[in-house]
């Protein structure tokens, strides 16, 4: 099926110009500046940027992945969908073997369906002392054998594995990820500088919503953050809710960064979309009030309520970011993290049409995937 765009205002990975695209079976194969001469479907002018990618996502609409049930975990996916997150990954949370196993299957299941990209699990090989929202009765020392029935319990859907370096096992754990072709990133740890130089040079290549579950920078003990902000190959997560991290922090991390070192995340749970009350992250009972979730139990931050369209509003308001650096930091970054940037993150010929329509208010006002409208844009009106 072919289906031409016009009346556009495209964002790709170097500019923001008025134009036209041609979607031809799920992808695009022309993209043109200036009015089409001919019959296509206008969007009255409004901005196009690639759908949103999502490497860090525990829920939303009431529902939570770590729960393992498909019904909820599809419920889940569709609602981020609805708000442009066309690729996202199911975040895990720290549980018994058995229950992360089972878990890893349910998910594997929406994986070949398409419904989500692959599994993260935040957990169980965390700090004890910097374990959040975790249970800390369920962690654990990093466990190859686990590691590896987990593995198999996924099918090869396994995308990232959070662990803290500087426990027991857990560089050679890291090693084995990565040459199983998971992503392994740091996160939930109490590592000192050094420990987290040794987690990099084993192969860690992401910082797990960076400042959060960590020690903070300071200036004769750096810690996790300065080791993770100043290597070249590390992607850092960013929560960028206005809760997690202060604003000025996060632009001082973008700094350091750039945009192409820079992948916004929504850490989202349950309440994502939801009003305030309680709500289950795993096994640890939460209290959303204000739109921020606490655990029920110490008060330490339990996730977000934030979505991938929010992230990107608040980076070009509230931080100053532009467009075309906005759109790397939610699509390209993340996609090319997960090796998918051949295929998704960015609004380009040959790649599937993931596509995001926002109106004057940076609002989502329609969403494509793979070139179907599964949030049809509104008529302009004016």
């Amino acid at each position: 099926m072919s289906m031409t765009l016009t009346d556009l205002r495209i964002v790709t990975p170097s500019e923001v110009h008025d134009g036209w695209l041609t979607v031809d079976d799920g992808r695009i194969t022309r993209i043109g500046r200036g009015n089409r001469p001919h019959d296509g479907h206008s969007l009255g002018g409004r901005l196009v940027v690639p759908g949103f990618v999502d490497i860090h996502s525990h829920g939303g609409a009431g529902g939570s992945y770590p729960d393992g049930e498909p019904v909820t975990a599809a419920a889940v996916a569709a609602f981020h969908l609805d708000r442009g997150t066309t690729t996202t990954l199911a975040s895990l949370v720290t549980a018994a073997p058995e229950t992360l196993a089972r878990a890893t299957a349910v998910l594997a299941e929406l994986c070949d369906q398409g419904v989500i990209a692959g599994i993260h699990f935040e957990g169980p090989y965390l700090a004890a002392k910097r374990c959040g929202a975790h249970d800390p009765a369920l962690l654990r020392a990093p466990d190859r054998a686990e590691f590896r029935s987990l593995l198999k319990a996924g099918r090869g859907h396994v995308r990232m594995i959070t662990i803290a370096p500087e426990l027991p096992g857990a560089l050679d754990l890291i090693r084995e990820a990565v040459a199983e072709g998971v992503v392994a990133a740091i996160g939930h740890t109490d590592a000192t500088y050094e420990q987290t130089i040794a987690g990099i040079e084993a192969g860690a290549t992401v910082a797990t919503h960076l400042f959060n579950a960590m020690p903070p920078l300071a200036h004769r003990s750096p810690g996790p953050i300065a080791a993770l902000l100043q290597d070249e190959r590390v992607t850092v997560e960013l929560i960028n809710d206005g809760v997690h991290v202060h604003p000025a922090v996060l632009r001082l991390a973008i700094a350091r960064t750039g945009p192409g070192r820079t992948a916004l995340v929504t850490d989202a749970m349950a309440a994502a979309g939801m009003g305030d009350g309680r709500y289950r992250l795993g096994p640890m009972d939460v209290e959303v009030s204000g739109g921020v979730a606490r655990l029920v139990d110490g008060g330490a931050i339990a996730g977000s309520t934030l979505t991938m369209d929010a992230a990107f509003r608040r980076a070009v308001v509230d931080l100053g970011v532009s467009l075309v650096d906005a759109a790397r930091m939610t699509a390209l970054t993340p996609a090319r993290l997960l090796g998918l940037d051949d295929a998704i993150g960015s609004i380009s010929i040959g790649k599937y049409a993931d596509l995001v329509v926002l109106d004057d208010d940076l609002r989502v006002d329609g969403v494509m995937k793979r070139g179907t409208w599964v949030r049809p844009p509104s008529p302009r009106h004016g």
